[in-house]
């Protein structure tokens, strides 16, 4: 599967396959690419992201019907995704990379609503996709909060 480039990417460069936590291991994959996106302004970040959700689109549908199973552990391309939602205008240090990374866990696991209707209810790649942009929305909320509350101190 890893020498197509399609489910390359879809499998997180691999790390979808971890026998352990490969959603964990996906979006710790993720932290390099977002180190590289959030040097970007604002607006060329949210483009980022945005072509991002539009491509995890395809090559999660893409994988998805090549192994024959909706949402396999291994896509984790949605991981990427979505950490890189939670991490929308958030300073980039190891703190708030961390905070963001364990809210966005979080959040992706406990599946609080709607997040688990549109896991258990969208398909194909969009509904691949579209669980983890909420539980992204989710963890950015989150996070922008705590920042909020920090700034008051």
């Amino acid at each position: 599967m890893l020498r197509n480039p399609l489910h390359l990417l879809s499998l997180g460069f691999g790390s979808g396959l971890s026998p352990l936590a490969p959603g964990t291991c996906g979006t710790l994959l993720a932290i390099p690419p977002y180190l590289l996106l959030a040097s970007l302004p604002l607006p060329w970040y949210l483009l980022a992201v945005l072509l991002g959700f539009g491509a995890g689109i395809f090559l999660c549908g893409y994988t998805s019907a090549a192994l024959g199973v909706h949402d396999h552990g291994g896509i984790v391309w949605d991981e990427f995704v979505g950490f890189w939602i939670t991490m929308i205008a958030v300073p980039a240090t190891w703190q708030w990379i961390m905070a963001g990374f364990v809210l966005f866990r979080i959040f992706d696991i406990v599946k609080p609503w709607p997040v688990k209707m549109a896991d258990a209810e969208l398909k194909g790649g969009f509904g691949i996709m579209f669980d983890d942009v909420l539980a992204g929305i989710y963890a950015l909320a989150s996070l922008h909060l705590v920042i909020q509350l920090v700034a008051l101190e």
